[in-house]
């Protein structure tokens, strides 16, 4: 298999289990998951020239944003996985390490606080949320999700090959 594929698919697995996570959090501990239909309204806006929100749930809402918000979840997971192949090169994917991959995960949460949050009228690293302190709990836990799930479908990838 090329490594264009296991790019796409660690992207894919490690996100699945990423969305996963934020099932399991909702049914047991009744914590909220993320509305990616606000993200897509976030890129929905861009070709207009609008990257930044006071508040992203009061801008006008895009056709089809929920479909714009999951697509953009899943190809910004494959984006990270080609970052750890970048870093790591492509025998990673022969000899996988638990290390790199949750490396990778913990420090993309830098997206989220200092790109993503602020745009969306959270603030950097959600300080204008009601609970700073908890949200940025949840983004560096999911992005420890996120490495674990990169390094878990490498498993599973190099075992089906």
């Amino acid at each position: 298999m090329s490594v264009t594929f296991h790019v796409i698919a660690l992207g894919i697995g490690a996100t699945l289990i990423v969305d996963l996570w934020a099932w399991l959090r909702l049914r047991i501990f009744h914590i909220q998951q993320p509305d990616y239909a606000l993200v897509g309204r976030w890129f929905g806006h861009m070709p207009h020239g609008r990257f930044r929100h006071q508040r992203i749930g009061d801008s006008t809402p895009i056709r089809g944003e929920l479909i714009i918000g999951w697509t953009m979840h899943y190809l910004i997971g494959i984006a990270f996985a080609a970052l750890l192949i970048g870093f790591t090169g492509p025998t990673w994917l022969h000899t996988p390490k638990l290390l790199p991959a949750l490396t990778l995960g913990v420090t993309s949460v830098a997206a989220p606080f200092v790109l993503m949050q602020p745009a969306l009228g959270a603030g950097l690293a959600a300080r204008a949320t009601p609970q700073p302190g908890r949200a940025r709990a949840h983004s560096l836990a999911t992005h420890a999700i996120f490495g674990i799930g990169l390094y878990l479908t490498a498993v599973a990838l190099k075992t089906l090959s």
